[in-house]
């Protein structure tokens, strides 16, 4: 779509799609396929009606995909990770992958025969695109719709890096079951260095000033070394007379206020 036949038509006679970008380190399948069937349908429909027609092509940088794929490239060829090259460095990386192997999603496209304009394709780590980003986040800061708290956080131990809900893959367990970690170098206890999950452990804390314990049970021992408060129900009465009481860290000694 010309910008000048464009500027002619009024906001009735304008239609305009964009592609939600693919991931670059994938490759397009059938659902993909029928999404762009029904988007190029939508485009080809409004050209017909003689409507200003825009339909934009690009991909997805994938964040936390591609940073993987391209460290698991660099770490096979130089032995090194994005740390040791440092940002910069590591993002013209990420350029010359995605220029030697990000072609694939386009040329499916181009395959399934997308009437998309090509003189406008975007990839989302364009200065543009970032430009874009920055600009956003910047308005809903002003706005009040973004803010910085204390919150509970998936952490990769490979990746060193927060990741998204959507980047978890959970597992049912339904009793105690032997796993591999395999960012880790393995439990020297099994032979075959698996880890154990799904075993609920009781323990307990000791009363202040009392003979009583609180027995906890938990399926995470290790994170009781970072426990700051032991929650009873407000209306159970095997523990009212427990309110405002502490317990006391079985480890370390510290004292642990007993919450309603």
């Amino acid at each position: 779509c010309e910008p000048s036949r464009a500027r002619g038509k009024g906001e009735e006679e304008k239609f305009v799609m964009v592609i939600p970008p693919p991931n670059v380190t994938g490759s397009l399948h059938l659902g993909h396929a029928l999404t762009a069937a029904v988007e190029d349908t939508l485009t080809r429909w409004h050209r017909m009606k003689g409507h200003a027609s825009l339909y934009v092509p690009g991909t997805d940088h994938a964040g936390i995909a591609t940073q993987s794929v391209v460290e698991k490239m660099l770490m096979k060829e130089s032995n090194q990770n994005r740390h040791d090259l440092g940002r910069t460095k590591f993002v013209e990386k990420v350029w010359e992958w995605k220029k030697e192997y990000g072609n694939r999603i386009t040329t499916q496209l181009r395959s399934l025969g997308s009437s998309v304009d090509w003189s406008r394709e975007r990839f989302t780590m364009d200065d543009t695109c970032s430009r874009a980003v920055v600009e956003a986040f910047n308005r809903f800061h002003e706005g009040g719709l973004l803010y910085r708290a204390n919150r509970l956080g998936n952490w990769s131990c490979a990746l060193k890096s927060a990741i998204s809900d959507i980047e978890v893959d959970y597992i049912d367990l339904e009793g105690r079951t032997f796993l591999e970690v395999k960012t880790h170098k393995g439990n020297p206890a099994d032979p075959k260095g698996r880890y154990e999950f799904g075993t609920l452990t009781s323990f307990a804390y000791p009363i202040e000033d009392s003979d009583e314990v609180l027995v906890v049970a938990t399926t995470r021992l290790e994170t009781m070394l970072g426990d700051t408060g032991v929650a009873i129900h407000p209306d159970d009465p095997r523990y009212k007379h427990l309110h405002g009481k502490h317990v006391i860290h079985p480890f370390n000694g510290r004292k642990i206020p007993i919450v309603c």
